[in-house]
């Protein structure tokens, strides 16, 4: 990631923990006027998310550091690291808000009521509107900068403006005489969080792991290598995802007849031009094979 990116990041971040902040002190005022237990624990919870964050904004500072002497490749792959601890606190949260729904769906205190104040009905909505601006927000720098971890906090925020739904399903379900609504909705709501996590958690490991890129990408180079002049054919390209970048390995067929210079600059115009077109290539290293043919 470069320094564009990661500041980027970090401005998404500081936006993220100062909402989120104001929004727990929200949610908390009006759960202790509204005498709504539900909306006091979703207050804790956008709390706790200032905590999440703050992981995004470690590993992205890490990630964004230059190459050294242990790490010659650079630190990319600890956004993936952060995304993955992200994609196991999404995973908690989503089981956590699944169990307290089963619990009270077979509980015998399923449909006791309790009415809520209408304080606690609009903290509700007011979250669900925030969370969700802040979930499409995030998302989008995330995809323009190709960041797994704010990824991750993106859908960390989806996850609250689901939390945040069912909480507005039990107040209202309270008011209108069906407490068990707020408990059908956490199960619900558990499943789709579980879900993305597990996308998070499957797109960080591929990111670990060397992944290569998607054949869309692969048939782009393959073209763009083989419209250079000099190059008669490519025998072999390999790709690997390292983080938010990509390392690419060629080995090219060129004349066999041509001096050293001229196979040379065949090379590099291959490896500019791949570094060029594809922005997220951090390094391309060619090879250069000699073909031998009668007409040379």
């Amino acid at each position: 990631m470069n320094k564009t990116n990661g500041k980027i990041a970090l401005k998404v971040s500081i936006v993220t923990i100062i909402v989120n902040s104001l929004l727990s002190i929200i949610k908390l005022i009006a759960g202790l006027i509204g005498k709504s237990s539900a909306m006091i624990s979703d207050s804790i919870h956008s709390f706790s998310d200032v905590f999440s964050t703050l992981i995004v904004i470690i590993g992205v500072k890490i990630s964004n550091k230059k190459e050294d002497k242990e790490h010659p490749y650079g630190h990319e792959r600890m956004e993936s690291v952060a995304a993955i601890i992200l994609s196991f606190i999404l995973f908690a949260t989503g089981i956590l808000i699944g169990y307290k729904g089963l619990i009270k769906v077979f509980s015998n205190n399923s449909n006791k009521i309790i009415i809520t104040g209408i304080i606690a009905l609009l903290a509700a909505i007011i979250s669900i509107i925030v969370k969700e601006w802040m979930y499409w927000y995030t998302k989008k720098a995330a995809k323009k900068i190709n960041s797994s971890a704010l990824m991750a906090d993106a859908w960390h925020h989806r996850s609250d403006s689901l939390s945040s739904i069912g909480s507005l399903i039990g107040i209202a379900g309270a008011r209108m005489g069906i407490a068990i609504l707020d408990p059908l909705a956490s199960v619900i709501i558990c499943l789709c969080i579980i879900k993305a996590s597990c996308d998070i958690f499957k797109d960080a490991i591929g990111k670990m792991t060397d992944r290569a890129c998607d054949d869309t990408t692969i048939e782009n180079m393959k073209i763009i290598i083989n419209q250079e002049n000099g190059v008669l054919g490519i025998d072999s390209i390999k790709t690997r995802i390292f983080g938010d970048k990509i390392y690419v390995d060629l080995e090219i067929m060129a004349n066999g007849n041509s001096t050293l210079l001229e196979t040379h600059e065949v090379a590099k115009n291959v490896h500019d031009k791949i570094e060029k077109v594809f922005p997220k290539v951090k390094h391309c290293m060619v090879h250069v094979n000699p073909f031998i043919n009668e007409k040379y």
